[in-house]
């Protein structure tokens, strides 16, 4: 993967700082930015260096203090902004966490584009739909992974548990990052890591941020761990919707076990999240409770986001 293209003044400057030389200085802030666009795609390019990284980048980039300075400033808009909206959507809490989180989960009304997506969507826009999550599922699983030693033995077993399914029980073909790569290449699109970043929405990279933030931040390691609960808690049924949508338009099986995998897989993956790594957390740590809702209104908030935004540019009423 190559870096990708800039989108204003900040992610134009950083990107040429990127292709010289390590240590070449890098004499930028985030305030430089010319909008949110500009400074979410500067963000997940300062994040890819430490997934993949770029072709056109030498990895030693990864740790300059520069870098990671912007990174800072960046990082510090994102949470202010993801705060500031979860500040008027704090649930209520009782002592049972667990019940407090499905409920929460539960009592969210955000658009479905897996529901438009089984009864009324064209191939064309599932086609851009899948372009736009590329960025995401080609990596899937990997910002939870930051996680992983940073918790106490309960949590970590569990997490663990969950990964290894996700990384296909240690079979590469299960793997589901490959199994979503085999079904971008039967259904005609390109299944290259990040071969579809230029194209992606604003909403799209703030999602991909946010879990690229929490995860790499060990104080938030709660909220990680919020936002993966919500994510599988509302997986199961729209992963069912979208399969049924791409055998109505005569997709490829590749494409549709990929969704299929995830009906049974987080049907379980939401059980464990909540009750055997969410809530074993919070009684070691009570303190971090709050971060758990954080981390699923983050995770039902971008996901609203990106909706709302593929649907309003194809005319439909969310």
């Amino acid at each position: 993967m190559l870096l990708p293209k800039a989108r204003g003044t900040l992610s134009e400057q950083l990107f040429a700082a990127l292709r010289e030389e390590p240590g070449t200085p890098v004499p930028l802030d985030a305030a430089v930015a010319d909008d949110a666009e500009d400074r979410a795609i500067a963000l997940w390019a300062s994040y890819e260096l430490h997934y993949r990284g770029f072709e056109d980048v030498d990895d030693r980039w990864e740790w300059s203090p520069d870098v990671l300075r912007v990174r800072a400033g960046l990082e510090e808009l994102l949470e202010l902004e993801l705060r500031e909206r979860y500040a008027v959507h704090q649930p209520g809490r009782t002592d049972d966490l667990a019940k407090d989180l499905f409920d929460y989960v539960a009592g969210h009304d955000g658009p479905s584009m897996a529901r438009y997506v089984q009864t009324d969507a064209t191939e064309a826009q599932v086609l851009e739909l899948l372009r736009q999550k590329s960025v995401y599922h080609l990596k899937e699983a990997d910002p939870s992974a930051w996680v992983v030693p940073r918790l106490p033995t309960g949590p970590k077993a569990a997490l663990m548990e969950l990964q290894f399914d996700e990384y296909g029980d240690g079979n590469p073909a299960r793997l589901h990052q490959h199994l979503f790569e085999r079904g971008l290449e039967a259904a005609g699109l390109r299944s290259e890591y990040g071969a579809y970043v230029d194209e992606a929405t604003l909403a799209v990279l703030e999602a991909n941020n946010v879990q690229s933030f929490l995860g790499l931040h060990r104080r938030l390691r709660a909220a990680s761990l919020g936002h993966l609960a919500a994510f599988e808690a509302t997986s199961s049924i729209p992963s069912r919707r979208m399969a049924q949508g791409l055998e109505r338009l005569g997709f490829p099986d590749e494409i549709v076990d990929y969704y299929r995998e995830h009906v049974e897989a987080d049907a379980v993956h939401e059980q464990l999240a909540v009750r055997d790594i969410c809530v074993p957390l919070v009684e070691t740590e009570p303190a971090l409770a709050d971060d758990v809702f954080l981390g699923a209104f983050a995770c039902l908030d971008t996901e609203d986001r990106q909706a709302l935004d593929l649907l309003a540019k194809w005319g439909v009423d969310a």
